[in-house]
């Protein structure tokens, strides 16, 4: 029978300390490793940091103001049930600022016998802006519309920005509408007469900064 033969014991003390002395060593080793990293990496982000202070930083590009504008949309004020809306998208690009005809932009306005009733509407582009301070003259050929006798016409608008309490004015204010004519001057139009209805829009001018002669 055989006998199963027990581990001697009589080395089992310098077993263990060579073992915890291969621990210790190790331990020592990589705490060493591990130091050498940080002390790399935090090297290689002073670096980094002084190089990128050293370097100018370039400033932001700052966007050229337009020249001008007249944005925003609101009611007419009528003691009637008329429905009366002007729309306005109009800008003046700052290397236009000498030529107000080279304005881009829509308008479109829309005069209803009642909210929801019937009533003519027209749409355009805009080809002249002008503002003074916070009043804006601008024209606009109409594209769409469907009274087809003004499609293709030129109307004009003025619009005096006085902080949700602006007045309104229309090239045809004098003669009942909108005829169509392609004759109307490009920013030409009636003084600012009609009040916008509280609480029903806002228009929004930005001052033509205008190119006085210098000689």
């Amino acid at each position: 029978m055989s006998r199963t033969t027990a581990p001697s014991t009589r080395n089992y003390p310098r077993v263990i300390a060579v073992g915890a002395a291969l621990l210790m060593t190790a331990g020592a080793a990589g705490v060493a490793v591990a130091s050498g990293d940080d002390s790399a990496r935090s090297a290689s982000h002073a670096e980094a940091q002084a190089e990128a202070q050293a370097e100018p930083q370039a400033e932001p590009q700052a966007k050229p103001r337009e020249a001008a504008a007249l944005t925003g949309s609101a009611k007419m004020y009528r003691k009637t049930t008329e429905d009366v809306t002007f729309t306005f998208d109009a800008h003046l690009a700052a290397q236009d600022n000498r030529d107000p005809s080279k304005a881009t932009g829509t308008f479109r306005f829309v005069h209803l016998e009642k909210p929801g009733g019937k009533g003519g509407w027209a749409k355009g582009r805009i080809d002249c802006l002008m503002t003074g301070g916070k009043v804006a003259t601008a024209t606009g050929i109409i594209t769409d519309t469907n009274l087809k006798e003004i499609k293709g016409g030129r109307v004009g608008f003025t619009v005096h920005d006085q902080g949700k309490k602006d007045r309104v004015g229309y090239s045809w204010a004098a003669v009942g509408g909108p005829d169509g004519t392609k004759k109307l001057p490009k920013c030409t139009s009636s003084a600012p007469h009609e009040k916008v209805r509280q609480g029903t829009g806002d228009f929004q001018v930005v001052p033509w900064q205008v190119p006085y002669p210098t000689n």
